[in-house]
């Protein structure tokens, strides 16, 4: 669609990179805001920001290289261009995750706590980088004569990063107001992993980009019946931990 929004001299603004630094900034000071009210210093919120969004950039970048490794062999150098798009979710969760438990234990926070604090807002952030996702043409959609026209691949497609972006506001509107009713340590997180995973599901019918790896399924597919079942698993746990 747009991948680069404009250009200053000699740069390029990638449409795809400017979405992932708004992203950041808006979800890292929403959840600073929220932060403050919970006791929690809003440095602790930046730190934590940054550190998973430089290890899940990279978690994911090595995910979505090494599922297209055929592809990367021939073309090493495009390994580090990330203003072309290729993140892998599920490879930036693992490495993010990684990254913000060791970080939680080094100062000593109650994890679950802190991760129904700022969860939401991760959601936030990623329904705009889904934008990004638009405007670059990656993570398209199948020919449908129902969907948008993009230039980039010349041809009609679902606009599935739109649906992915409106759906995770719905997720983010929906633990917010979770967040601000009584709950359970941990339920806020859990049920983040729930609905992205069947978020996830869902829209992998639609896309183009991920071909068919095991069931008739998506490799992403499959990963999100594992995490749906595990959050489920613990989702019951709390109600019954309750009881």
């Amino acid at each position: 669609m747009h991948p680069i929004i404009c250009t200053i001299g000699p740069i390029n603004i990638y449409s795809y990179g400017l979405m992932l630094v708004i992203a950041l900034g808006v979800a890292s000071s929403l959840a600073s805001r929220r932060a403050a009210g919970e006791g929690v210093s809003p440095e602790v919120i930046f730190n934590f920001s940054f550190i998973v969004f430089i290890f899940g950039t990279i978690g994911a970048r090595l995910f979505y290289v090494l599922e297209n490794a055929p592809y990367y062999l021939v073309r090493p150098l495009e390994i580090v261009m990330l203003q072309k798009g290729g993140l892998s979710w599920y490879g930036g969760f693992i490495l993010g995750s990684i990254a913000a438990l060791v970080y939680l234990k080094k100062i000593k926070t109650d994890t679950l706590f802190f991760l129904d604090l700022i969860i939401p807002f991760v959601a936030l952030g990623q329904s705009l980088g889904r934008i990004g996702c638009f405007l670059n043409g990656c993570c398209y959609g199948k020919p449908s004569i129902s969907g948008l026209y993009l230039p980039s691949m010349g041809a009609v497609l679902i606009p599935t990063q739109i649906y992915s972006s409106l759906a995770l506001l719905a997720i983010f509107v929906f633990l917010r107001f979770r967040q601000d009713s009584r709950h359970e340590k941990g339920e806020i997180f859990f049920m983040y992993l729930l609905l992205y995973s069947l978020k996830r599901f869902i829209i992998e019918y639609w896309r183009a980009d991920n071909g068919i790896f095991f069931l008739n399924l998506t490799l992403f597919q499959l990963l999100s019946v594992l995490i749906f079942i595990f959050a489920l698993f613990k989702l019951v746990s709390l109600k019954l931990i309750k009881k």
